[in-house]
Formats: structure tokens, sequence, C-alpha cells
């Protein structure tokens, strides 16, 4: 099968960081898509996916978009978050989190991280409680804060459970970043068996071609209340009331996804959890391999969840190992190995300097030293050990 994941001749090849596992059925979806002319934003497989996506992640209905950042900006504008109004966000996430906000006005507020890179629930709790008044007027800009966008960073989960209460408790509306997560579910606690991004009162996914399912491009949205969740359909299809007439009673956005994309996305969400277990299988393969590298750290899943496995994120300890993060990628690159650094802080991106940060400490460490390697759900055993190999022989120089 496309997903298999042993006995490989490597050869000389390149290994990639992260790329798609697309399956024979799909061409069959495809080969329907191009015969009958639904190619665009009309056609049975969006329907079927979106039908197919919410039995999956079990909640009544969900809307397909044209990305996870056009659900993030929609979320936003149904919630009547805009000019002015303060979101607290991660600094530690691709900045396609934070864009949204600058797309209706709104204010960022940069919160740190904990161990597994998701939004620090000790943090946030002691800026709610000494940062802002009790009506979340925060002191220092007068900004009103409005709500939170968590994200699930590389298929981790944050403590939903302490930011929901913290959400009640000072009146805020949770937006999921659920992009990178999709299958990752709790395990223990009030919100056992949810999955990520059906817990607050909006949840957004990605379907981007890195993402662990892909539809080349595109996203889902999800919510508690099934009001927004038409509400975001509707402004997603350039907010059209009568389509015969083309009667448009606000501005809506041409956010819909293509029919072609969700035949994708119906092929795929077929082969998720088979996915899912190739992901987490080959995880513990880099640990075991890895085990015995002095300086070198793979970040662990939380054990309270169900992963996806979606990110496997290495952290270079260069006082213990000898080379920094970036020295060892340098190596990996010229072995022919994709890899990465985890994402520049968005609080210190050009668009978001001047905003306001609260103790950046964690994810400051993170940027530095943490290097993201080959993680498709196809790569290899052998592909693995090769990796494993050139990050001891990386640790040499």
């Amino acid at each position: 099968m496309a997903f298999e994941n042993r006995g490989v001749n490597v050869g000389n090849r390149e290994i990639p960081l992260s790329v798609p596992n697309l399956g024979e059925d799909i061409v069959s979806n495809l080969k329907e898509c191009v015969e009958t002319g639904w190619v665009s934003t009309g056609g049975r497989f969006i329907e079927q996916f979106e039908k197919d996506f919410a039995s999956y992640v079990n909640v009544p209905s969900a809307v397909s978009l044209q990305s996870g950042t056009s659900g993030l900006h929609l979320a936003l504008k149904v919630l009547r978050i805009g000019e002015g109004d303060g979101v607290i966000v991660p600094t530690l996430t691709f900045i396609a989190t934070v864009n949204p906000l600058s797309y209706v006005g709104a204010v960022p507020f940069f919160m740190d991280c904990d161990d597994t890179f998701c939004m620090d629930m000790e943090k946030l709790e002691r800026f709610l409680k000494e940062e802002c008044s009790s009506a979340m007027i925060h002191k220092v800009t007068g900004v009103h804060i409005k709500a939170i966008m968590p994200v699930h960073i590389f298929g981790n989960l944050c403590d939903m459970e302490k930011l929901m209460d913290l959400a009640d408790k000072y009146g805020l509306n949770v937006i999921e970043d659920a992009t990178e997560c999709l299958g990752s579910y709790y395990l223990e606690g009030k919100y056992k068996g949810r999955y990520g991004g059906t817990v607050g009162d909006i949840g957004v996914y990605s379907f981007n071609a890195n993402k662990i399912i892909t539809t080349g491009g595109g996203g889902m949205a999800v919510a508690k209340d099934k009001g927004l969740l038409e509400k975001i359909r509707y402004l997603s299809i350039t907010a059209k009331d009568d389509p015969v007439y083309f009667v448009h009673n606000e501005a809506g956005f041409n956010y819909r996804m293509l029919n072609i994309q969700a035949a994708l996305g119906v092929s795929q969400l077929k082969d998720l959890e088979t996915f899912i277990k190739a992901k987490e299988s080959n995880f513990r393969r880099y640990e075991e391999l890895l085990s015995s590298a002095d300086g070198l750290y793979l970040l662990p899943f939380r054990g309270d969840i169900r992963a996806n496995y979606w990110f496997y994120s290495l952290y270079v300890d260069k006082e213990e190992c000898g080379v920094s993060r970036d020295e060892l990628m340098k190596h990996l690159l010229g072995s022919g190995i994709q890899c990465r650094p985890v994402w520049r802080l968005c609080h210190k991106q050009k668009p978001y300097e001047g905003f306001t940060s609260y103790m950046i400490e964690k994810a400051l460490d993170y940027e530095a030293n943490v290097l993201n390697i080959p993680c498709s759900t196809n790569i290899t055993f052998d592909e693995i050990s090769l990796v494993c190999d050139e990050i001891m022989k990386g640790l040499e120089k």
C-alpha cells in the first residue's frame, strides 16, 4: 500500500520533510470531477466531504472552505471581533494564525508556550487576573480583550479544560486553531473523547499539502452554535441571498472549497487512521534510534491525549551535544534531508513587533533550539534510519 513503511531501498534519494500520501482511489474521484465538469465550487464531493468530516470528529455539521486561514478570518467575523478588539494568541505558531486578526483590525496579545508547544495556561491565567480589569480591559493599552485563539501545535493538544474554565470565568470567546491536530483527541478529563477543534466556540482545520491529510489547499470549520456555522457558510459563498438574481445583503468572501479539492478529501479521510498509526510507529522508531544521543531530545506528545503525531520536533542542546540546531540543520540539508527550524516567533515578526507580549520564555528556547525532521506518513524505516545516521554524523563535526 502507499503507506507501507518497511523494506524500501533508500539509495541516494532525497528525503522530504512532509509530503502527501495519495491513494489510488483519488484518481477515480478526480476522473469523475473532470468527466462531469464539476471541478469548481459545486459538486457532490463537497457535501460528502463535509458530512464525512463531521462524522469523523463527531459534530453535527461542518463547512468546507478555501483554507484554514479563511476559516479563522470568518470565525472572527461571525463572533463580531473587529477593529480594536483584543485577542490572545500564542507567539509560537505559524503567522497564518495571527494574520486574520489584521484582516479585521483586531489587536493580538502574545502568550508564551508550555513544554508541549501549546499555550501556557498558568501564564494565561496570570495575565487575565493581573493584567486586565474585571471587565477584560487590558490595564496598559486599554484594549478590550474579547477572545482567545489557542493553537494545537504539531498534533499536541492545548489544556482546553483549563482554557475553557478561564474563558467561561472571564466571558471570552474561544476560536481553536486545529489546523495541525486532525485526529488528536483527549483520553482523560472533562473532554475525554473530544477531538481537538470541537471544544471551543469555533474550530478550524487545514488540508494544506503538508498536513496529515490534504486537499492540496482547503480548510474546514465546525462550531458549537449552528447559527454561527451557517453564518460562516453564508459569508464564504459571497453572502449570496438570491442565487437567481444575485442579491447580496452583506459583503461576503469567495472562500469556498472546490469540488476537485473535496474529491481528494473524501479519499484522504478514509486513510486518516492508518496515517496516524504510521505517524506514531515512525515516531517510536526515531525515539529508539536517537535514544543514545547526548543532547538530542525528541519532544514527546502529551500522555493524556491520542495524538496524531503530525510533526516530529528534535530539541538540540548545544552544550550537551556540541553542535547548534542550525549547524545540525545545515549538515542534514547538505545530505539531502529536508528539515526546518520551528517558526520565528510571531511577536518578533515585523507586522506585530509593536504589540503586547507576555512573559515569553519557553517559546524563545524552542525557537532557538528545535528542529523539525522528516515525518511523512509514507517515510520508510530505512529512510528514518538514514536520517538518524546523518544526525549522528552531524554531531561528530
